[in-house]
């Protein structure tokens, strides 16, 4: 690898709101949604829909959420990633390891360009998705092609099934039978996407597939003692199945009385597991007859994730 003054490794996150705010939530969202990666409809029909129809009403909704789990330091999600990068840059003294966010702040395109104008000649972009897809992973990538001139910028297509993350995510599932006793029920929960990006050929699903196999073997248990959901749906379309929410439900109709939870698609936790999964969807599960739904934390900035991520970045296999 280059000397350290010319190596850098960014870990790029999707982003946060810079506050608990209506206004700040209509900020980050209009940036977000207006991505065509994220938003596969007409420009001309879609930006004024957002504008004038959804930023108005869910802005404020969504801003109460973010309420409710806001750090002393800033959103949940900005706080674990820049956390996460302070605890990979000790594993990497030979490098300059920043954090990003694809939108919001800091953004991704003014890293590059600070990185640049430092004159670092080598990056390295960790996107902390683990697995891919055209929703996530290809935006950063959109980032990288539009502002990484005049450096060498190179990308993880993505970890899903590495070792030393199963290892981790297995580890701190452990963690938590050991403190708490196993759940009669093992699910992970991964964030979904139309069921027509897959149909048109995004391996997500089949990486989150790999991803569930992976900690699997990892903790020495079956596949099929891991239930493999999807959630954060929005809009009518149909995306993957099966559903978190309505999994856990029934589950909780059969019988179940408690389960763990995971939610290994997300390097940190943020909105979609603090809010979503912890409080709204563990409020259904035990509405639906079920006892205690007991959420597994992400990695965050756990040693073990942080020495997955370093031993990524000086590995070459997967950069492009």
């Amino acid at each position: 690898m280059p000397q350290a003054t010319d190596t850098a490794l960014i870990l790029a996150n999707l982003g946060t709101p810079a506050a608990p705010t209506a206004p700040a939530v209509a900020a980050y969202l209009d940036e977000f949604l207006s991505d065509p990666r994220v938003v596969q409809l007409p420009r001309w029909l879609w930006r004024p829909l957002l504008r004038r129809v959804i930023l108005p009403r869910r802005s404020p909704v969504v801003a109460e959420k973010y309420a409710e789990i806001w750090l002393p330091g800033g959103s949940p999600l900005a706080v674990h990633t820049r956390a996460l990068a302070q605890a990979v840059q000790q594993r990497l003294p030979d490098w300059r390891v920043e954090h990003a966010m694809r939108y919001g702040a800091p953004s991704l395109a003014d890293t590059l360009q600070r990185l640049r104008m430092d004159d670092v000649r080598r990056v390295r972009v960790l996107p902390l998705y683990p697995q891919y897809s055209t929703t996530t992973t290809a935006s950063v990538a959109d980032a990288v092609a539009a502002h990484g001139s005049g450096m060498q910028v190179e990308l993880l297509h993505d970890y899903h099934a590495d070792a030393g993350w199963a290892a981790a995510v297995a580890a701190s599932i452990r963690a938590h039978w050991d403190a708490h006793g196993r759940g009669e029920r093992l699910l992970l929960s991964f964030h979904g996407i139309p069921q027509r990006l897959v149909d048109r050929g995004d391996p997500y699903a089949t990486q989150c597939e790999g991803s569930a196999r992976a900690i699997a073997d990892a903790l020495g248990i079956a596949r099929e003692e891991i239930v493999l959901t999807y959630q954060s749906r929005f809009g009518r379309e149909r995306w993957l199945q099966p559903y978190t929410m309505p999994t856990l439900q029934q589950l909780a109709r059969d019988g179940v009385r408690r389960i763990d939870v995971a939610c290994p698609g997300f390097a940190v936790d943020c909105l979609e597991t603090l809010e979503e999964i912890a409080m709204q969807n563990a409020e259904a599960f035990q509405q639906a007859g079920g006892q205690a739904l007991r959420y597994i934390p992400c990695l965050n900035a756990d040693a073990a994730h942080a020495g997955a991520l370093a031993s990524l970045a000086q590995r070459d296999a997967g950069w492009r």
